[in-house]
């Protein structure tokens, strides 16, 4: 699990417990704009729908089976958490400044018609890569 989105709700999930790395299990979807039902430490929770949108989840069989990737490898709409930065020293800082950092989860939004530069959803905020760039950063699709 993952929590994505505003400091203050971040820090509200964090006071509750849910934090990057906590499991949780989903007991009903939303099927409207009522919410969902999630099991979380021995409690039953009933979530927003705009909460739930900010917490990514995965399915524990596929932690298992982690396989790191390059960032430039994804395709329009498909989200990933980044894992680790490979490039050299002023590279990695470069990214590092610009927010993508350890446990990020980045979203591919546009790619150019010729595939460089590549448009990124990361904390709110879309971001600009190039394509070399973007190589550098390897991360596990979600």
């Amino acid at each position: 699990m993952n929590v994505l989105g505003d400091k203050a709700i971040v820090r509200r999930l964090a006071e509750m417990g849910m934090i990057s790395g906590k499991k949780v299990t989903v007991i009903s979807l939303s099927t409207d704009s009522s919410g969902m039902m999630i099991y979380f430490q021995g409690q039953r929770l009933a979530i927003s729908l705009d909460i739930a949108e900010r917490i990514v989840v995965r399915d524990v069989k596929e932690a298992a089976g982690d396989k790191l990737r390059s960032l430039s490898d994804l395709h329009v709409g498909k989200s990933g958490i980044i894992r680790k930065m490979v490039g050299d020293r002023a590279l990695r800082r470069r990214l590092l400044d610009m927010g993508l950092t350890n446990k990020t989860v980045v979203k591919v939004n546009q790619i150019a018609p010729l595939g460089d530069p590549i448009e990124l959803m990361v904390r709110g905020y879309k971001l600009s890569l190039r394509k070399r760039d973007a190589s550098c950063v390897l991360i596990e699709e979600v």
